[in-house]
Formats: C-alpha cells, sequence, structure tokens
C-alpha cells in the first residue's frame, strides 16, 4: 500500500475582499483519482481547492483556496508521501496588489498588474526524495509539445494530457506520456473509469505493483 497526494480543484487569487481570478476546473477528475487510489488499496491524501464534488470518505482532505496555500499544504504532506498525482489547475498568477475594499466602478478601465504564482508541482519536485511525480496538462495548442515541456520543467515521471472539454465534463479523453515523449496508454470515457485506468498505469509503471491478472484497461 502507498502513501499517495492527489491536489484537485482550482485556486483562486483575490483581487480584493469578494473578487478573484481562477479557472473553471471542478475537481471532478481528483475525486475520480481519489476514489480509484482508495480503490486499489493505498491511503490518500487531498489538498482541494474550492469545489462542490465529494471525496472519498476514507480519504484525508486538506481544503485550500489560494495557489499558495496549496503550495504549503502540500509541501507538509509531500515529505511522507509515496507519490503524487497533481490533477488540481492551480490558478497561475496573482495581483501584485490586493485591494483592501472592494473594487468599485470608475466608469473607465482598470489595469490590474499580475504576476506568476509559485508552481506547486516545480517546488515539490525540488524537495522530492524517493517519490514519483505525475502531472496534469491541459492544453489548447501543440498538445504533446506543450506537455512534454511541463514534464521536464517539473521533473515528473508521467504527464496526463487533456484538452479543455474535459472542464466541468462527466467524461474526459487522456494521454498518458513518459519522458521520452512515449504515448504509454490513452484513454477515454466517464471520469471515473479513466482515473481507474491512470491508477492502473501508476502502479504498473511507478509502484511496481501491478498484478499479471488485472491487465491495464483499455477504455
Amino acid at each position: 500500500m502507498a502513501r499517495i497526494l492527489i491536489t484537485s480543484g482550482p485556486t483562486r487569487q483575490y483581487l480584493d475582499p469578494v473578487r478573484y481570478l481562477t479557472n473553471a476546473s471542478s475537481g471532478r477528475m481528483g475525486a475520480a483519482l481519489a476514489a480509484a487510489a482508495v480503490a486499489a488499496g493505498h491511503a490518500v491524501v487531498v489538498v482541494s481547492g474550492p469545489v462542490d464534488v465529494a471525496y472519498p470518505t476514507e480519504a484525508e482532505v486538506r481544503d485550500v483556496a489560494s495557489t499558495e496555500e496549496m503550495l504549503l499544504a502540500c509541501q507538509s504532506v509531500f515529505p511522507d508521501c509515496d507519490g503524487l498525482i497533481a490533477a488540481a489547475a492551480p490558478c497561475d498568477y496573482r495581483p501584485r496588489a490586493v485591494a483592501r475594499q472592494k473594487l468599485r466602478k470608475t466608469g473607465g478601465a482598470v489595469t490590474i498588474r499580475l504576476e506568476e504564482t509559485p508552481d506547486v508541482v516545480a517546488s515539490l519536485a525540488a524537495i522530492r526524495t524517493h517519490q514519483w511525480m505525475v502531472a496534469f496538462a491541459l492544453e489548447t495548442e501543440d498538445p504533446r509539445i506543450r506537455a512534454m515541456q511541463k514534464l521536464e520543467q517539473k521533473n515528473c515521471d508521467l504527464i496526463v494530457l487533456n484538452g479543455p472539454e474535459a472542464i466541468h465534463a462527466a467524461a474526459t479523453r487522456v494521454e498518458m506520456l513518459d519522458p521520452t515523449g512515449t504515448v504509454v496508454a490513452a484513454f477515454s470515457g466517464r471520469k471515473e473509469e479513466v482515473a481507474q485506468g491512470i491508477m492502473a498505469v501508476i502502479q504498473a509503471r511507478l509502484m511496481q505493483i501491478s498484478n499479471p491478472q488485472s491487465p491495464i484497461p483499455n477504455l
């Protein structure tokens, strides 16, 4: 049995007390992966941004809001885990200054200066010891090229490539790529089924505990 850290959902970067930058991640894939990992007999810690989905009761869930909070929560858990599945979609930018009061309409344009937030996966890669790491890449152009760039930049063992059609959808289509750029598996269907396929690949390639009588599903 492994202890697996799963990140899930979006994060929020506040502009003022009521407005924020975010993305449309629903957390459905993260929840499906947590369920697949629990069903496979693993201990699961989920670090989740704000979502409406339910995670397995067997999983330990840590709720966060911002990318910085997600990183801190992951840094506290990761050293005691065997691996990471980074399915979250942390907000990549934050305002340089957060207004203390609600921003009011002025009748004109407003300029907001943004800066990059910390890269959660790359930051964890910098402190990894024995852990394996799997990240997700949602791309809209040159998908495999950009997914491979992310895999290298984040120093991951595998990357799961999907597209914007997966956002808030019950079903998805993914490819799993290794560091050589080889597509080691491809799955499509309901996210619960795809998550089972992803988990099977992780077990076979990274955890080396695959059961020869339980082949990787061909979805």
